[in-house]
């Protein structure tokens, strides 16, 4: 190791800007790798708080496309999932959809644009996901809780009654942090609300006109299983009020969330249901966290293919610098071969040359892709509102040092194979003659 040392305290620049080049690449292996183990460690973690573990859609629905057509007898499913599997403790069908959304401001301008006061530029109804559900069938699922304001006055589903839709309309909505935040508004406030935009400032009367009013019951937590980080919930037969899917034969959802008393074996449960409503599709949780496993997958394939060629090139650096050392020191070597070192010793002398670089610049490349991981997970929690809490997009842990291990391993064995084969095969004689 004292040939090594030596090699690199008479060339300090010239080793220095190798440590560096590994450095940098491992350090971009580092990111690439934390950031896919933040999003699979995050999503894994979410859903099995969530208290999920069966997710009923229409049949032949895939998880992957994101979209639920709709499934029929909504209120009713609850019951009848229970009726078929006394393992299931809540079934909670939820209607997923978009609405555009306006505050007070905005309806103020409006009214003011009768008069010939323009609607200030950029003011429209925002588009923003939307969930219609019963807060009383969500029983054991860990649903976005009230951070301001009482939530809703009624825990089941007044306006349904029974299948009449003749039941109280509660005119109430809960929105998330980041709805709230973007249209200024609080617990108590009014929020207008339509199944369309408007497609103008000269529409947004008539918008007006058409639109629903609901006062803001609270504010809450973001919600992970919808990627928005803008939504709007309510009543499910409020909300099918306002997709046109309130009555009888109408009673739509576009999907139900399944908590388990004993969660052990879903499986079972998936095929009991499956066999029992052939109507519907079911996954496990464990199904939903294959398709983010796929899509982070997906993502890694490319990261692999820029780390690859990070460590291509850190290896070539590392190689030509190391050949420039044999090359300088090829006296000293034939020397050491003229006094009994064996090849494989002198050959040995280069590897540790080559390993001792590599390490230094490991030590470098954990510190800059610690320094860069950090750096880029406030830069995305800052940039996306509404997470969740617990939620990384960076996760450094053991597995991402092992890959940054690994890879300088890598650049150790192959960067010191050319230079110190060339080492073995200096001709002694002509080396010792040179001037």
């Amino acid at each position: 190791m004292r040939f090594a040392v030596d090699a690199i305290r008479r060339r300090p620049g010239r080793s220095a800007a190798t440590t560096v080049g590994i450095g940098l690449a491992t350090a971009l292996v580092v990111i690439l790798l934390a950031l896919s183990a933040g999003i699979q460690t995050s999503a894994t973690r979410l859903a099995t708080a969530s208290g999920i573990d069966l997710l009923a859609t229409s049949a032949n629905t895939s998880i992957a496309s994101g979209t639920f057509p709709p499934l029929g007898e909504a209120h009713s499913i609850s019951s009848s999932l229970k009726g078929a599997d006394g393992n299931v403790v809540a079934a909670s069908p939820w209607l997923v959809t978009s609405l555009a959304y306006a505050n007070a401001s905005l309806y103020g301008a409006a009214n003011a644009s009768r008069n010939g006061t323009p609607v200030p530029p950029g003011w429209a109804p925002v588009a923003a996901g939307t969930v219609g559900w019963i807060p009383s069938a969500n029983a054991g699922l860990k649903v976005p809780e009230p951070l301001v304001g009482p939530g809703f006055s009624s825990s089941g589903d007044p306006h349904y009654a029974n299948g009449s839709y003749a039941g109280p309309v509660t005119r109430e909505t809960e929105v998330d942090q980041g709805l709230a935040s973007l249209l200024h508004v609080a617990p108590g406030d009014l929020l207008w609300v339509s199944d369309r935009s408007a497609s103008g400032p000269s529409d947004l009367p008539h918008w007006f006109a058409n639109a629903s009013a609901f006062r803001i019951a609270a504010v809450t937590q973001p919600f992970w299983l919808i990627p928005s980080a803008l939504l709007g919930f309510f009543y499910l037969s409020e909300l099918q009020a306002l997709t046109g899917s309130a009555g009888p034969g109408k009673d739509y959802a576009s999907l139900v969330l399944v908590h388990l008393s004993d969660p052990t074996n879903p499986s079972s449960d998936q095929a009991l249901l499956g066999r029992e409503f052939p109507s519907l599709s079911f996954f496990t949780i464990g199904n939903v966290l294959t398709v983010v496993q796929q899509s982070v997958d997906l993502y890694r394939t490319f990261g692999t293919i820029v780390g690859v060629i990070a460590l291509v090139v850190a290896t070539l650096f590392t190689t030509t610098i190391l050949l420039m050392s044999v090359e300088d020191r090829s006296r000293e070597l034939a020397l050491l071969r003229a006094v009994g070192f064996s090849r494989s010793r002198v050959g040995l002398f280069v590897v540790e040359e080559g390993f001792l670089l590599a390490g230094i610049g490991l030590v470098l490349g954990l510190a800059l892709g610690w320094v860069g991981a950090t750096t880029l997970n406030q830069f995305l929690d800052g940039l996306v509102n509404g997470l969740p809490a617990g939620f990384t997009f960076l996760s450094f842990d053991a597995t991402v040092v092992i890959g940054g291990a690994v890879e300088v391993a890598l650049i150790g064995v192959f960067a010191s194979l050319g230079p110190a084969a060339r080492a073995m095969t200096l001709p002694i004689a002509a080396e010792l003659r040179a001037p």
